[in-house]
């Protein structure tokens, strides 16, 4: 019996968006880059900040103190179990994206680091895949993963 293309559910693979927030609340635009380029070659966006953005307003210090840290970091595991493949933006070291990286990897994900940070920690190193200069890489390194 011939196969129905059309009954076949095909699952997109997932892109989880990874990349410093601390320090950075204002300039997230790297994820709008992340999300066109991902979504031009088909694959669906997991990005954590479209969800947390209202907890980061830069106005108070420490505020991480106030939110139930189980729930907050499980929820971003959680969407890591879900992706296939983690882009993690580093233009600056950050915890939470090396966190989640290591975590991703542990799981067999593809991990692609975009940074121009002249000398990466042996740790980023070994957990990436692939580590590229610019986001000007990101689709032809992305299209390896379809």
């Amino acid at each position: 019996m011939p196969i129905n293309f059309k009954q076949v559910n095909i699952m997109k693979k997932k892109v989880f968006i990874s990349g410093p927030i601390i320090g950075m609340e204002k300039q997230q635009d790297y994820r709008k880059t992340v999300t066109d380029i991902a979504c031009k070659l088909g694959f669906e966006i997991i990005d954590p900040w479209k969800r947390e953005r209202v907890i980061y307003n830069g106005a108070e210090e420490c505020w991480w103190d106030k939110v139930p840290t189980f729930d907050f970091v499980q929820r971003d595991l959680d969407d890591a179990d879900r992706c296939d493949i983690m882009v993690v933006y580093l233009p600056i070291l950050s915890a939470g994206a090396c966190m989640e990286m290591f975590y991703a990897k542990r799981k067999d994900k593809k991990i692609i680091v975009v940074s121009e940070l002249p000398c990466l920690s042996p740790w980023i190193v070994f957990h990436s895949d692939m580590i590229i200069k610019s986001f000007s890489q990101l689709e032809e390194t992305l299209k390896n993963y379809l």
